[in-house]
């Protein structure tokens, strides 16, 4: 990754992923345009289906996978999550303009009976409309996902062998390359390059914003609580110093593989300063404080640890501070995380396991537990993974009032099944809608993301 210079605009490294041609244009957008925030990579493929093997090659060394198209996107991302994010270039646009003319000045083909894939049907239409031609024999095959874009050369070739087209004009390379194998007139539309542009700011926009929330501050305070004092913990006992001496080691040897820093605070507590990125890693994406299971047996006492993340090294060490209050409040054995924008979760020192452990477990409040369930219920049926909302969307999904709904999902709160998240930034006046993560993991029978 690649950090901010001195007074500029932090550079994003983007791979590019396509069939050479495509590439080659992308690269040359980019250059034309002299964004100095753009760094790019290019990983060409010779088959659509090869989408995910290239893009897997250079993943360890970009922010952002930009794909050429729908298609190599689609089909690199059904292998599963890419250790980075991905956007594509879209189709259509002023490409279908543009193909078109170049179609009628080259006399590759009557526009006017012609097939045409990967473009929606009410977008041919509306460019036919805007140019006042008549697209009642021009032939769509709309893409719809890998498997539709699998049938788009017979689509073509039927047609033509038929009679019922003049041409074709088709997004995808190897189709392109199999029509002129086959003889049939045909023009691959490429994207035109304001849609280059636009389509590499949303991918340094989205790669940014990764790099952003991967290199966020994290202060976390970790300290000796007060009852596990001597009586006069001063530089002369040698126990207290000993027990100094062992917590700062331990501290340590946990801390280097999350690159983070370890630095003495006061007489009684330690800072440990690292990032966002490490410390999803150290504990396994929020699930389980860090430090405090081993090192608290590895002692003998319980220690207690608060973690602050914010903008600044100030404003998560406050909000660390805020947070190790909360531990000592409630007693050890667990940690507190805080937040910018009243964000407050709460981290067990160790995963509870086995049947013993869900004997312990606090009974969650069963209509709770149904509302979360009705919930999931509905994200699923949209295919939503995410399972963030706002009070607006679980109105909208339960049908109730937007004030019930707030109430609900404060009640998950309370109950440990949703986590209140900082507001996104918004342009419109009044307070933007604040977002919950729903942990449907917490729903009896459920387990990790199932």
């Amino acid at each position: 990754m690649h950090q901010p210079g001195n007074g500029t605009r932090e550079e994003v490294t983007v791979g590019v992923v396509g069939a050479d041609e495509i590439v080659h244009r992308i690269m040359a957008v980019a250059r034309e345009s002299g964004n100095p925030s753009w760094r790019l990579i290019a990983a060409v493929y010779d088959d659509e289906q090869d989408a995910h093997a290239q893009a897997m090659k250079i993943a360890s060394r970009v922010d952002v996978c930009l794909f050429a198209g729908p298609l190599p996107y689609d089909v690199a991302t059904r292998h599963g999550d890419l250790p980075v994010p991905a956007t594509y270039v879209p189709v259509g646009g002023s490409a279908l303009y543009g193909t078109l003319l170049r179609g009628t000045l080259e006399g590759t083909f009557d526009p006017l009976r012609i097939s045409l894939d990967s473009v929606p049907v009410d977008d041919v239409r509306a460019a036919y409309q805007e140019i006042g031609l008549d697209a009642r024999h021009v032939h769509v095959q709309p893409y719809a996902g890998p498997d539709s874009a699998s049938t788009f050369l017979a689509f073509h070739r039927d047609l033509y062998d038929r009679g019922e087209t003049t041409g074709a004009v088709t997004t995808v390379p190897t189709v392109a390359a199999a029509l002129a194998d086959a003889s049939i007139p045909s023009l691959k539309m490429t994207p035109a390059g304001i849609t280059i542009r636009h389509a590499l700011q949303t991918a340094t926009l989205v790669g940014s914003g990764a790099k952003l929330e991967e290199s966020r501050i994290v202060t976390m305070i970790v300290r000796v609580p007060s009852g596990a004092l001597p009586a006069h913990a001063s530089p002369s006992n040698y126990w207290y110093q000993e027990l100094k001496l062992s917590l700062h080691r331990e501290l340590l040897r946990d801390a280097r593989p999350m690159d983070a820093a370890v630095l003495v605070r006061d007489e009684h507590s330690y800072l440990i300063v690292t990032t966002m990125g490490s410390l999803n890693m150290a504990t396994d994406e929020l699930n389980v404080a860090p430090f405090l299971g081993r090192i608290s047996a590895e002692l003998g006492i319980q220690l207690e640890l608060g973690i602050g993340l914010g903008r600044s090294t100030r404003e998560a060490e406050l909000n660390a501070q805020a947070a190790v209050d909360k531990a000592s409040a409630a007693g050890g054995g667990t940690a507190y995380l805080v937040g910018p924008g009243e964000t407050v979760l709460q981290l067990p020192a160790a995963r509870q396991q086995g049947p013993s452990a869900a004997a312990h477990a606090p009974v969650k409040d069963s209509k709770a537990l149904d509302v979360l369930a009705r919930l999931a219920e509905k994200l699923e049926q949209e295919n939503d993974t995410e399972r963030i909302v706002d009070a607006e969307r679980v109105a909208d999904m339960l049908g109730v009032t937007l004030r019930t709904a707030r109430r609900m999902l404060h009640t998950l709160v309370d109950e440990g099944l949703a986590w209140p998240m900082p507001p996104a930034r918004s342009s419109k006046v009044g307070r933007p809608p604040r977002p919950y993560q729903l942990l449907v993991e917490k729903m009896p029978g459920r387990t990790g993301n199932g």
